[in-house]
């Protein structure tokens, strides 16, 4: 008996109210990025790359688990797991009854500052994001062993406090959550009562999946303005998904893209090294062309709000500064390092803004917006600063 076809943007938004009965989420994007991720679970094999879904809040109460719950009866195959094992979380992504769909709740107690090292659990989060990822492990008894491949690839969705290594926050929809306001009221959730509820919505996307899933992997949608590389690999499943439910989801859902994505930049504090290059570029060599290293670390160091003061328990020195850099490319593919730099009565190390100017282009946020009187000529300020050197230099010896 055919099958009659399901209207999947009728079944999204019913998707969608599930959600809203029982999850308070920060913004409406997320009704609809999550409520497309539940729906992508179910057509992985039409997908080059699944992105991780995160739940993330600074306190207790926020309700990161309930919304692991609440998508728990709406994916295939749910795996519930608390402080997992990467071993039994790779072996069940190649059960032969079928791939699971992984809830990591509590994740910070895996990537948290007192977790420990949980290096191999984040390479099978990271290797599996791409269809291609793969574990490899010894199987066998002694000598006799034999390497054996274990796919990664699998839809995973995640809840805990703080945030996460940036390895998997860039591969994350991430939904920043936060405690209910006294006027924000959701249904009670009872497992016994809603599951099943859920259960039935699950069946059907699950119908639906089937129906579309030709259509889906042989799309390539089109992403929306200044969403590209990873965020456009994150989200290109999810539109896949919109389009293929038409209504007004290919809509909502590049709307939501483009909010989110705009989100976890603005979130995205980015490495250590780029905040040192982005402090470098905005508040210490702005309207100049040079500093010397002294006068570079005295004012980094001056920053309210930046960690050089206190590099686990000592302020940034000119080694740390040097290595740091060091890391980092000229336009002439050379390594970032300190020159001379001549003042009136000495010759001191220093940087150049030419130096750092391609790893600036490379690496850097979009700059801060500076108003016309902010800066003045480079020369008053080389001066200036000159003098701050010498000072410090003086000091110092």
């Amino acid at each position: 008996m055919t099958q009659q076809p399901i209207d999947g943007s009728a079944l999204l938004a019913e998707v969608e109210a599930f959600h809203r009965r029982f999850n308070v989420f920060p913004r409406e994007a997320a009704y609809v990025a999550v409520a497309l991720w539940d729906a992508h679970a179910h057509l992985l094999d039409a997908f080059d790359s699944t992105p991780r879904l995160a739940f993330l809040s600074p306190e207790p109460g926020s309700g990161k688990s309930r919304a692991l719950e609440v998508v728990e009866t709406l994916v295939p195959r749910p795996m519930l797991a608390v402080n997992a094992r990467a071993a039994a979380l790779f072996r069940s992504v190649s059960d032969p009854a079928g791939r699971p769909t992984i809830l990591f709740d509590e994740i910070d107690t895996v990537f948290g500052p007192k977790a420990g090292d949980n290096e191999e659990l984040r390479g099978f989060l990271n290797a599996g994001h791409r269809r291609s990822g793969v574990t490899y492990r010894c199987v066998g008894d002694g000598g006799n062993q034999t390497v054996v491949e274990f796919p990664s690839y699998t839809a995973v969705a995640v809840a805990g406090l703080g945030g996460l290594p940036d390895t998997i926050t860039t591969r994350s929809v991430i939904i920043r959550m936060r405690r209910r306001a006294r006027n924000e009221h959701v249904e009670p959730f009872r497992a016994r009562l809603h599951e099943a509820e859920g259960n039935q919505l699950r069946d059907r996307l699950a119908q639906w999946a089937d129906q579309v899933r030709d259509d889906v992997a042989g799309r390539w949608p089109e992403m929306p303005q200044g969403v590209t590389d990873r965020p456009a690999d994150v989200w290109e499943p999810l539109l896949s998904v919109a389009d293929a439910a038409g209504g007004d989801w290919p809509e909502r859902a590049r709307a939501a893209c483009v909010e989110l994505v705009n989100a976890a930049r603005a979130d995205d504090k980015g490495s250590i090294g780029i905040r040192l290059l982005t402090d470098l570029r905005d508040h210490v060599l702005v309207g100049i062309d040079r500093m010397p290293t002294v006068a570079v670390l005295d004012r980094l160091c001056a920053l309210d709000e930046a960690p050089w003061a206190d590099m686990s328990g000592r302020p940034l020195d000119s080694r740390g500064l040097a290595k740091m850099l060091g890391e980092y490319m000229t336009s002439d593919n050379t390594p970032v390092k300190a020159r001379n730099i001549k003042t009136a009565g000495s010759v001191l190390k220093g940087y150049y803004v030419a130096d750092l100017q391609d790893a600036w282009d490379r690496y850097c946020p979009p700059p801060l917006q500076k108003s016309a009187t902010s800066a003045t000529s480079a020369t008053s300020q080389v001066s200036g600063l000159e003098k701050v050197a010498e000072d410090l230099f003086t000091s110092a010896t």
